[in-house]
């Protein structure tokens, strides 16, 4: 098994940890500094410059940083005392700061004590007391505050305190509790939700199935791993996003083959799916425009229905709307597919084998729209 210094979502370590323990990142994240990189159109790259892009790593001030998450025109990130940040664009509410104005440089989010994050097209926020929060666009009923669609610009709470692992994609949001199963909301016309309906929920309703561990929300279907290493897909299964090597929709978890599987990226408004396995190994999936699936010029554009791998050993994973990104062992960090500067390797030319990015010692990894975030310990 690879190593990985600093990363939290390593199976056997979360086996061993209760539920309510992970409130403790600081186990498994040393604060460090935040870089950001690509389309700035929006002020997403949160470092005070307008709306000009960056095509190599610019910090953002601070050297706290623990928690970040990447959505398509708007970031958030967690501090080590518990305060949670936002920047990019304020549209339907996004950034949680109880306006709708664009800010391109942190602004706080009210409360204290959260402690996990992830943006979509609106946002989910967890807190220490698993508590689990929203915001932002509600068009598909994605904040789950049941049968109303108005947008909110400030963080309301979601019932429940047993909250454990969340995720938000474009228009739907899932979430795990303590006890392994798995709860859904929001767009459901291709079954992306899961419950065996193509029904939209306004309120979370659960999905089949027991020990849910790990979740990633595409742009319209989901995949999801079990505490036995398993793998899982549902929803639309056009372009393969679904690893399935089949096609159409799936409207309740269809099993990908393989076992030991234990990180997952899709991107929130993403049609293809990285996910490593306990072994380091890399493997991808789904739409292949601009390289994104990393297979080195074989095959750019065509799609792969079940699981191709991509050479390495590899620690953490992410996946944007048209790229991914990759950390080893050693703190590099590495990139391909769509290049409007998002890979971050001082170019525009889109790749499709891992190009690597300047810097060493990197940690956490997001991937948003056209915009990347990551965190250096």
């Amino acid at each position: 098994m690879s190593t990985c210094k600093g990363a939290w979502k390593l199976q056997e370590v979360r086996d061993q940890i209760l539920a309510g323990e992970w409130v403790q990142y600081d186990l498994f994240f040393d604060p460090g500094t935040l870089w950001s990189w690509g389309d700035n159109g929006d002020g997403q790259l949160g470092n005070n410059t307008g709306n000009i892009g960056q095509s190599s790593p610019n910090q953002i001030p601070g050297t706290v940083w623990t928690r970040i998450s990447a959505g398509g025109s708007s970031s958030k990130a967690i501090k080590s005392d518990g305060t949670l940040w936002t920047w990019g664009t304020g549209n339907y509410g996004r950034l949680g700061d109880n306006t709708i104005i664009r800010k391109s440089s942190p602004v706080q989010i009210p409360g204290t004590s959260w402690n996990d994050i992830s943006v979509g097209g609106h946002t989910l926020a967890k807190k220490t007391d698993n508590t689990l929060w929203v915001w932002g666009q509600n068009a598909r009923g994605q904040l789950g505050n049941n049968n109303t669609t108005a947008n909110i610009s400030s963080p309301v709470q979601i019932p429940g305190t047993a909250w454990s692992n969340i995720a938000a994609g474009e228009n739907k949001s899932f979430a795990t509790k303590t006890d392994g199963t798995l709860w859904a909301w929001g767009e459901n016309s291709c079954g992306e939700l899961g419950d065996i309906t193509i029904t939209n929920k306004s309120s979370p309703v659960q999905i089949p199935g027991s020990q849910w561990s790990d979740i990633a929300a595409g742009s319209e279907h989901t995949v999801a791993t079990k505490t036995d290493g398993t793998l899982w897909a549902w929803g639309n299964g056009t372009e393969g996003r679904l690893g399935i090597n089949a096609t159409g929709y799936r409207s309740s978890p269809v099993q990908i083959p393989g076992t030991t599987w234990n990180d997952i990226s899709t991107g929130a408004s993403g049609n293809h799916t990285l996910a490593r396995k306990t072994d380091g190994t890399l493997w991808a999936w789904g739409r292949n425009n601009d390289g994104r699936l990393g297979q080195n010029n074989q095959g750019v554009g065509t799609c792969k229905s079940s699981p191709v791998q991509i050479p390495g050993d590899w620690c953490a994973i992410a996946a944007g709307a048209s790229f991914s990104l990759a950390r080893k062992t050693d703190g590099t960090l590495w990139a391909w597919g769509y290049n409007g500067g998002t890979l971050g390797d001082n170019t525009n030319i889109p790749k499709s084998s891992p190009v690597q990015i300047p810097g060493t010692s990197w940690n956490d990894i997001a991937g948003g729209g056209n915009n990347t975030l990551a965190r250096k310990a």
